[in-house]
């Protein structure tokens, strides 16, 4: 017969193992979605900037002093491996002024607005027919059809997917961009590369950062 300390032993070693382990990835959910953050640390991400996880698993920057500009490459949130076809969820909130931008099929992580895709994150709610540099919008390719954005300081949502060389983006439930790749000015851009949040050295948040993959998971080449 077991004493009473065994089962008790016992079962915490269970639980233990059922809890997965500190830095890996969640499990898919059952839309097939998976976190991008583990919600312990910035693992599976690249950066010299100072973005931080916060709790409730916001990440989030928090510019140094003397931080300025958009050009500081390395200091922008990067994978540590590429995605081709992808569906990303996720929420963001900048303050008054505000500016980021969600990146993808980057193919340098050092030059990622020549070599990859920017869907712009900024301070525009309220703006009349809005451009392509405008919140919503696809820089240097696509003005969104309607301006979505919510006040500074309210929380937004983004989803946007890229699939069999369409791309589409609803921000808080409007679908405001659909375009083909190779209609457009990013008709260069990789099919495959990495996914980024940029770095202007000002205050943005994310949360619920998930992503649904469409193909077939690529490493990193070595």
């Amino acid at each position: 017969m077991m004493s009473k300390y065994t089962i008790g032993t016992t079962m915490i070693a269970v639980l233990l193992l059922a809890q997965p382990a500190q830095g890996e990835p969640k499990p898919r959910d059952a839309d097939g979605f998976s976190p991008m953050f583990n919600g312990e640390n910035l693992d599976g991400w690249k950066t010299t900037g100072n973005w931080v996880l916060e709790d409730g698993g916001i990440v989030t920057l928090r510019p140094r002093p003397g931080e300025e500009g958009w050009q500081r490459y390395d200091a922008y949130l990067m994978t540590d491996r590429k995605y081709t076809d992808f569906v990303i969820d996720l929420e963001f909130k900048i303050g008054k002024g505000g500016n980021s931008g969600v990146f993808f099929r980057v193919d340098d992580p050092l030059n990622p607005v020549d070599t990859g895709i920017e869907v712009q994150i900024l301070d525009t709610h309220g703006k009349k027919d809005p451009g392509h540099h405008d919140c919503g919008g696809v820089i240097r390719t696509a003005a969104p059809s309607k301006n979505m954005a919510k006040p500074a300081g309210e929380w937004n949502r983004y989803i946007i997917t890229s699939q069999d060389g369409q791309l589409t983006v609803v921000l808080n439930g409007e679908q405001i961009i659909d375009l083909r790749f190779d209609e457009s000015a990013m008709k260069d851009r990789p099919e495959i590369g990495y996914i980024g949040f940029q770095d202007e050295a000002k205050r943005v948040w994310y949360r619920n950062v998930r992503i649904k993959e469409l193909g077939a998971e690529t490493p990193v080449p070595k």
